[in-house]
This record gives C-alpha cells, sequence and structure tokens, in this order.
C-alpha cells in the first residue's frame, strides 16, 4: 500500500466499506446511526420498532420488516465530516452468505461488529475469514456495553486467539451494564459520556490531557475511575498500540467500545474510519490491475436486486466503480455482450430511497436500472476488454424441485426463477431430462424468502419438494470429453442460467468416481462469476 499513487482528491475523500457480524449482533442499528450522524436522515428507525416508531432505512422488503433480520445487502452514500461515506450493509444470517461473499469484494474494508456479551460467534467468524482472503483492513466496534457484558479484557483475549489478529483499542469503555457511563477515547484523550435519555442524541464529549486531570473526576465516580486507571495501565502494557500500516495490510484491527441503540460510540467510530480506513484500492483484472486514479471509467456488478420497486419490474444492477470520473449519460461498453451501452439514469442510493447520480467517482457504488442486460460479474469499461476476477459462484448446498401452483403458469414460473438467478439468489438448473426446475440455495431460509418473493413479486404461489439430488458441481474439460461424459450420465445433467454445465448427485462417492475415471474432466464446487 505505501507505493499508491496520490489519488486526486475527490478520490481519496471516498470510503467504501461494509458491515459484517452474526445476526442480533446490532448491524442494521449501527447502519441506521451512520446515517443519522451522517445526516442522512433525521430519526434512527428500529430494527424491532412498534406502533408509530419507524423502522430501519436499510430493510426493505416486506420480509425484512415482518423478521426484524437483513435478507439483502443495500448500498448507502452519505457524507460526513470532509468524507464519502459508500457504506453496504450486509445480510448476518448464514442462508445468505453469497451476497454477503460477493459483496465483500466491492469494498476496500469491513466494520466488525460483535455482541459485548457473546462475543466472537460462528458467523463473524466465517466472514472474517472471507475478509482475511481479500486482506481487508477490519476496524471492530464492540455493541451492546450498556447491557451486561464481559470483561474487556477478555473480549479482546477471544477476537486475538478467535481471529489470529492483533487488537489495539481505541476506546475504553467505563463500567458496563447499568453503570456504564462511556468510553475514554484513547486516540484523541477525550471522555466521552452517554446519554441515556435520548437515543438520538449525540454523545457529550470532554476534552481532557491523560488520565491524571482532575477534570475526570467530575464525570466519573471514584470507583470506576480507579478501575479505568488499573485497566488502561494494563492495556498499554499488554496491548499493541494503534499503527495504521499494520491495519491496512490486514493484521491488526482498532477496536471501539459503545451502544449503537443509544448512539453511542458511533460517531468515534466514523471518524476512525474516515481518518485510518483505506482511500479506493486498485482492483484485479484478469489482464491486469486496475489503478482508482487511471482516467477511463471502469466498473463491475457485484449485486443484481429484481423489483426494488414492487410498482415497476425494475431490475438494479450494483456497480462498483474501479476508475476514472463517472458522468450521467455516458456511453460504456458492456464487456460480456460487446455492445455499447448508454447509462442514463444511474442512481445512489440511500437505502429503499434513490436519487439520480449526475456524477460519480472511482470507489463509489452506483445503482444501474436495466431490464436483464447486466449480471453478477459483467464489466463496464470506456473501450478496454477487462475481466474483473475474484467474484464467487458457490455450489448450493440444499437442492429442491420448485412446482408453480397452477400449472399453466410454468412459462411466468420459469422467467421469475431466471431473474432471480441473475440476482444471485438461488441457483436454478434444468435438468437435460424430464421437465421442472431444480432451485439450489445455501441455507434453508432461503426457499421461503424465494416462495414468498415469487408469490409478491409475481402472484404465483409455488410449492418447493425435495429433489432426487443433494450436490451440484460445475464440469469442465475438454469440449469432447465433457459432452462423452453428458451423454453417458444424461441422468445426472443439468444446465445452470449461464447455459453451463452441472453434474447433480446425491453421493459424495459418484464424485470421487467421476473424478478417478475421468482424470481430464474438473468437477469444481465454486464457479467464477466472468464473462
Amino acid at each position: 500500500m505505501t507505493n499508491m499513487p496520490v489519488l486526486p482528491p475527490e478520490i481519496a475523500r471516498r470510503r467504501t466499506f461494509a458491515i459484517i457480524s452474526h445476526p442480533d449482533a446490532g448491524k442494521t442499528t449501527l447502519t441506521e446511526k451512520f446515517l443519522l450522524f451522517g445526516g442522512a436522515i433525521q430519526m434512527a428507525g428500529q430494527v424491532r420498532a412498534k406502533g408509530e416508531a419507524r423502522r430501519t432505512r436499510s430493510d426493505f422488503m416486506k420480509m425484512e420488516q415482518d423478521r426484524g433480520i437483513s435478507v439483502s445487502a443495500s448500498a448507502m452514500s452519505f457524507e460526513f465530516d470532509k468524507y464519502l461515506f459508500n457504506l453496504v450493509d450486509t445480510p448476518g444470517h448464514s442462508d445468505f452468505s453469497e451476497d454477503t461473499y460477493r459483496t465483500l469484494t466491492a469494498v476496500d474494508a469491513a466494520i466488525m461488529v460483535i455482541d459485548g456479551a457473546k462475543g466472537v460467534e460462528s458467523q463473524t467468524r466465517k466472514l472474517f475469514e472471507v475478509c482475511r482472503l481479500r486482506d481487508l483492513p477490519i476496524l471492530t466496534f464492540c455493541n451492546k456495553m450498556d447491557r451486561e457484558s464481559r470483561d474487556t479484557f477478555e473480549i479482546i483475549d477471544e477476537i486475538q486467539e478467535n481471529l489470529a489478529i492483533d487488537v489495539s483499542p481505541a476506546s475504553w469503555p467505563i463500567g458496563m451494564g447499568r453503570d456504564f457511563i462511556g468510553a475514554y477515547d484513547l486516540l484523541n484523550d477525550r471522555l466521552e459520556i452517554m446519554d441515556r435519555a435520548d437515543r438520538n442524541k449525540v454523545a457529550e464529549s470532554v476534552k481532557i490531557s491523560g488520565l491524571d486531570d482532575p477534570k475526570l473526576a467530575d464525570h466519573v465516580p471514584a470507583d470506576l475511575l480507579e478501575k479505568l486507571r488499573e485497566e488502561l495501565e494494563m492495556a498499554r502494557e499488554l496491548l499493541p498500540a494503534f499503527d495504521r500500516q499494520a491495519f491496512l495490510e490486514g493484521h491488526l484491527t482498532p477496536i471501539w467500545f459503545g451502544s449503537a441503540i443509544n448512539s453511542f460510540g458511533v460517531r468515534e467510530l466514523m471518524a476512525g474510519i474516515g481518518e485510518y480506513g483505506p482511500q479506493p484500492q486498485p482492483q484485479n483484472a484478469s489482464e491486469r490491475q486496475i489503478s482508482p486514479d487511471e482516467k477511463p471509467v471502469t466498473g463491475f456488478v457485484f449485486k443484481v436486486q429484481a423489483n426494488m420497486d414492487p410498482k415497476h419490474r425494475d431490475r438494479v444492477a450494483f456497480v462498483r466503480l474501479a476508475s476514472g470520473h463517472f458522468e450521467r449519460g455516458m456511453k460504456l461498453l458492456h464487456v460480456r455482450s460487446k455492445k455499447p451501452m448508454a447509462v442514463s439514469n444511474p442512481v445512489l442510493f440511500l437505502a429503499a430511497d434513490r436519487e439520480l447520480a449526475e456524477e460519480a467517482w472511482a470507489g463509489d457504488i452506483i445503482g444501474i436500472p436495466n431490464h436483464g442486460q447486466l449480471r453478477i460479474g459483467d464489466a463496464l469499461t470506456e473501450g478496454e476488454v477487462l475481466r474483473f476476477t475474484g467474484i464467487p459462484s458457490f455450489a448450493p448446498e440444499l437442492l429442491q424441485t420448485v412446482r408453480a401452483g397452477d400449472p399453466m403458469k410454468a412459462k411466468h414460473l420459469e422467467k421469475a426463477l431466471m431473474q432471480f438467478a441473475e440476482e444471485g439468489a438461488a441457483k436454478v438448473f434444468k435438468p437435460m431430462i424430464g421437465s421442472g426446475f431444480i432451485v439450489g440455495v445455501v441455507g434453508a431460509l432461503q426457499f421461503e424468502v424465494l416462495a414468498s418473493r415469487i408469490e409478491i413479486e409475481y402472484g404465483l404461489p409455488v410449492r418447493f419438494e425435495p429433489s432426487q439430488f443433494t450436490s451440484a458441481r460445475w464440469v469442465a474439460g475438454p469440449k469432447d470429453k465433457v459432452e462423452a461424459f453428458a451423454n453417458v450420465n444424461k441422468g445426472h445433467m443439468a444446465q445452470d442460467h449461464d447455459g453451463d454445465l452441472v453434474y447433480l448427485t446425491r453421493l459424495q462417492w459418484d464424485i470421487d468416481r467421476v473424478q478417478r475415471d475421468h482424470p481430464d474432466l474438473k468437477l469444481t464446487a465454486t464457479k467464477e462469476m466472468m464473462v
């Protein structure tokens, strides 16, 4: 990162990041407070709102609002201080992890939210591994300190041991649970005091010159103050000081303590992302690396969302700009189809609200409404043929057949399934023998979401039934060998929505046998979404 070119100021001020966590650690609440402090909304909603209280902005699907979980990743752009934040909220539920993996290909850093009582949970660990593969810098926010939580050292130890990353405290909590009164900001020597009365109020901040300042006693009870001084002395001995280089290389994570629902600790975290977070980073394509300061505009689609607005059958492709200064109305080359595409109504998001984007720069995430031309993994450039790498598609772990409640509507069902396949919400396989479709997903909850979306968005009641197959593998190899293999195993063969061959089976034994008997063929559980 040391030899990065100096970026134009407009690009250098952008911070593009995702928020990751286990379900229920408070990720969506934190997202809301980011929007509140960024001045993007006047009042933060709640995930489980009662009566007239406003619901959250980032959960726009009906199902998300009914269940209080985030099902699809959403993007938001807003200003904070002198920075422009592009925040991508990801689903925490493991059944939607594929959406999250792909989202992480489009950001430069991640904020990991941890519940102060539960510490590092399974899904956090999985997502952290993905960040590690991509060497993403990670900032940690330990949430829910206003509830009974674990000892601060214990939480830090658990992160260091479980995730094998150094942890440097950026703030230190004072008291916990009912006694939690605030935190000491170690990076700026400030005392941050929480106001429990008004959840939307920004915490009071007192400037202090070190821990021996007599002003501390005016705000912190004597017993808590003594404990704070002891703990900080230990922390300074035992834990590494914050080192920006180690953080940017992904070896060290700064940790802030706070309570998102009480708006506490959030502003310090945001200031930390602005000041220390990475500028837009170079992106990898199979031909070369693309630097954000290059003049020509390039970008790639990392997510497609169908029917964001139920009144219009629209589909929005989320595009991460990798380089250049994009202006509305530009003609870009759609590399897969080799056709030019005029981007006349690109949008910037604020969750479900959107506005026309007159311009955007490298690092930004824009939405391009389209009628199915754009797919995940597609590249858009000013003429150069590029293929962006590292956007994965995973083999599904659960397979079921799908039937329309009304047999006359089989055609409509096919259209709906293709839309969801291109959106990346499910894999759809068309078996070579027999009619119907087999739908594959990563987690069981996705079947419910699909059934509910097909019914709400297309007016088609459907039912999913167990399939005879349990796993799917993509088949690759010399063309004649692949064709011969497909002819012999017709009962097991299907095509995915891109037309690629897939081998369906019940047993791992079958997969091993194919690899033994057909050394020229490769059966893979992932496929790069490339054109």
